[in-house]
C-alpha cells in the first residue's frame, strides 16, 4: 500500500504560479496529476513516467503546467504557471501499479487526499 501526501496548495491570483508537491510512502511507477473542479467530474491534468522520460499534458494546461518527479525523494511535482479561474479545482495525486500510460482515474490504484487551488479573477 502507497500512501500519497499533496501539498503546496492554496489561493492564487489570475497569472500566477504554484507548485504542488506530492510525497509517496513507498515506490511508485506512472504518477499523475488530476483535477477536479465542483461540480465536474475528475480529469486528468498531466501524467509522468517512472524514470522521468516521458510527460504527457492535456490540451488545458499544455505550456503551463509541468509536471516532474524525483524518485530519490519518493516525489512528484507539478509546476503551475499562467494560472487562470479556469483552473481551479481540487488536484490530485495518483500513482499507478503499472509502467503503462492512463489518463483515467479508475487505473491509479493510490490516491492522495487532494489539495485545493482557488484562482481569483
Amino acid at each position: 500500500q502507497v500512501q500519497l501526501v499533496e501539498s503546496g496548495g492554496g489561493l492564487v491570483q489570475h497569472g500566477g504560479s504554484l507548485r504542488l508537491s506530492c510525497a509517496a510512502s513507498g515506490r511508485t511507477f506512472t504518477m499523475a496529476w488530476f483535477r477536479q473542479a465542483p461540480g465536474k467530474e475528475r480529469r486528468f491534468v498531466a501524467i509522468i513516467t517512472w524514470n522521468g522520460d516521458k510527460t504527457y499534458y492535456a490540451d488545458s494546461v499544455k505550456g503551463r503546467f509541468t509536471i516532474s518527479r524525483d524518485n530519490g525523494k519518493k516525489s512528484v511535482y507539478l509546476q503551475m504557471n499562467s494560472l487562470n479561474p479556469e483552473d481551479t479545482a481540487v488536484y490530485y495525486c495518483a500513482a499507478s501499479r503499472s509502467l503503462g500510460v492512463f489518463t483515467t482515474p479508475p487505473v491509479y490504484a493510490y490516491w492522495g487526499l487532494g489539495t485545493q487551488v482557488p484562482v481569483s479573477s
